[in-house]
């Protein structure tokens, strides 16, 4: 039974029992680095994003430990049916990207954290689009957050979760074997330094590269290999930030 740390409400618990049911069907867990994971008070969680089934696998880890992860979630899930009534009655917060109202979230997330919660946020802002699914140009509201709130940065690296669900595809890769979901949660990043600061541009683009490369350190050591020197920028390559940029593209 989940004892768990924050007040978790029933449709929260609700989701969680069947979403876990799911994940224990489909997968089995390789798990490195949770004495990085605060014991008390609320923290910052920033997981490298390779496939849309890929929030649950590190959130079913923290949730049998009692924390029952807040994401920053994009407002199209809150539109749709049932999914969108489930996060409004489930304590997630909504991000409308791309548009003047994308910082309204930053308070919700503040207010989260102050409160002791666990506050998800995938600073790529999409599904990668590096060829080889390394993280890629990170968005600026992980740093924001962090330095706003003070709260700590704990970076998660996930590989596995691609190969149940590819990158855009529609229906799962199920078969006899479960897949592995190898996840590694890493040291808090230290932006020690750039606290009680002014937030200016330079402040917040120092932050968040300090973050990107901390959930890139930790998804080096995931797979074995050096990332490229240079992290890849959809807007350098004509790519559109968000949707699925690529017709028929599952990887």
């Amino acid at each position: 039974m989940v004892v768990h740390r924050t007040h978790t409400p029933v449709i929260y618990r609700v989701a969680a029992g069947l979403l876990r049911a799911g994940m224990w069907a489909t997968s089995r867990y390789e798990v490195t680095g949770l004495e990085h994971v605060p014991d008390a008070g609320g923290f910052i969680v920033t997981p490298n994003h390779v496939s849309h089934i890929d929030p649950f696998p590190w959130a079913h880890v923290l949730y049998n430990r009692g924390i029952s992860p807040v994401f920053l979630a994009k407002s199209t899930l809150f539109d749709t049916p049932v999914v969108g009534w489930v996060l409004r009655h489930a304590k997630q917060v909504r991000v409308d990207r791309e548009t003047a109202r994308a910082s309204d979230a930053l308070g919700h997330a503040v207010r989260a954290l102050e409160a002791g919660e666990c506050v998800v946020v995938y600073p790529e802002g999409s599904l990668t689009r590096d060829p080889d699914l390394w993280p890629m140009r990170g968005k600026t509201g992980a740093a924001r957050l962090a330095l706003l709130s003070g709260a700590p940065v704990i970076p998660i690296a996930q590989w596995g979760p691609q190969d149940l669900l590819p990158r855009y595809a529609k229906r799962p890769r199920l078969s006899r074997r479960r897949t592995t979901m190898r996840i590694r949660f890493g040291p808090p990043v230290d932006l020690a330094d750039l606290q009680g600061r002014s937030i200016t541009g330079p402040l917040v683009a120092t932050a968040t590269d300090r973050i990107m490369a901390a959930i890139t350190q930790e998804l080096e050591e995931l797979r074995g290999q050096r990332a490229p020197a240079t992290r890849f920028d959809p807007k350098a390559h004509g790519l559109r930030v968000t949707g699925n940029y690529g017709p028929g593209d599952d990887r």
